[in-house]
């Protein structure tokens, strides 16, 4: 019996040697070569070096002078520890009505008649760093208004932070938004009610 058995055990030990230990470390070796920034989670840092969030994931952002993300179902609003979508179907009373209230909202805030679907709607993950740059274009007034300087300068440093598809055909265009705030902080002190 133990002659059956000790083979087993050694193929066991060993693709758990392979499979368990040396696969990850050789795959976490070249991510680290040849895509640092990436493997390490597209950390953003501040001039200063302190991380200041990912590219990859979205965060909440209330202030006027900012740009605002797509609403987040993610916990209590951009909570990683809690990623998810709120599951509510299209033809869910609640859904429909906070939609209605945000659309509502934001028609009287910017007087635009169109609002865009990710200005109202959450992302399945809850953690979207993207908004679409209609949403942002919404968004240029108020942020405008908050930092006072003209619209045009807000509209120009959102348009150099548009991406476009990946690999030109992949997704839509569409506009990080923790970048583009970090670049209107840089282009136009951050106004100091907002500190």
């Amino acid at each position: 019996m133990l002659s059956h058995i000790r083979p087993a055990v050694v193929m066991i030990a060993l693709f758990t040697g392979v499979l368990g230990v040396a696969y990850p470390f050789a795959v976490t070796g070249v991510a680290q070569a040849a895509f640092p920034s990436q493997a390490d989670g597209s950390l953003v840092r501040d001039k200063a070096g302190r991380v200041v969030g990912s590219a990859l994931v979205g965060q909440a952002f209330a202030q006027p002078g900012y740009l605002h993300p797509r609403p987040s179902a993610a916990g209590d609003g951009y909570d990683a520890a809690a990623s998810s979508g709120s599951n509510l179907g299209p033809l869910n009373p609640d859904l429909i009505a906070r939609v209605k209230t945000d659309a509502d909202a934001l028609r009287a805030e910017t007087g635009a008649a169109v609002i865009p679907a990710d200005a109202v709607t959450a992302s399945a993950s809850g953690l979207d760093p993207h908004i679409s740059p209609a949403y942002a274009e919404l968004q240029i007034a108020r942020i405008a208004s908050a930092r006072g300087v003209g619209e045009a300068q807000v509209r120009e440093v959102i348009e150099q932070h548009v991406e476009g598809r990946t690999f030109g055909v992949l997704g839509q265009p569409r506009v990080n938004v923790l970048l583009t705030n970090m670049a209107l902080d840089a282009r136009f002190p951050r106004p100091a009610a907002e500190g």
